[in-house]
């Protein structure tokens, strides 16, 4: 499996925003200190926004706060709200076309690893990556004061 662009920016800019607390970000900050597009982020804020991951304030004194507690956004549902196909092969989609479809072991094998994927991401929040032995270095790394 492979998470897209947009889960990983998804989980880049949540950590960021979380690891300022109550000092609003700005997409423009988030697409300096991690060095990506600011255009694609807008995207990605757009839609954390709609779905109440982040809140959006516009204005002068705007910006980008945690919608939520960083323990009350699971990791697992935010990789399942931002990904587009979760089908690992042709099976798993309602397109399928592949002959052996009836008789192949692939399709329930690949089905409970996505299962057990899911639930060790589903066993985690933001906090966990925010913890007191990780921040320093993330504070760091991103340049947040």
């Amino acid at each position: 499996m492979h998470i897209t662009r947009y889960t990983d920016y998804s989980l880049r800019v949540l950590l960021f925003v979380a690891l300022k607390g109550e000092e609003r970000s700005t997409i423009r900050e988030i697409a300096e200190r991690y060095d990506i597009s600011r255009n694609h982020l807008m995207k990605v804020v757009q839609e954390l926004n709609h779905k109440g991951y982040l809140q959006a304030i516009r204005g002068k004194q705007g910006g980008l706060l945690l919608g939520r507690a960083p323990e009350d956004i699971n990791i697992g549902a935010l990789v399942r709200d931002t990904e587009q196909d979760l089908a690992l092969v042709e099976c798993f989609g309602k397109q399928n076309k592949c002959v052996i479809t009836g008789a192949c072991r692939i399709r329930p094998m690949l089905a409970e690893a996505l299962e057990a994927f899911f639930h060790v991401l589903d066993g985690y929040t933001l906090a966990d990556l925010l913890t007191d032995e990780q921040r320093p270095q993330l504070l760091r790394l991103l340049a947040i004061k």
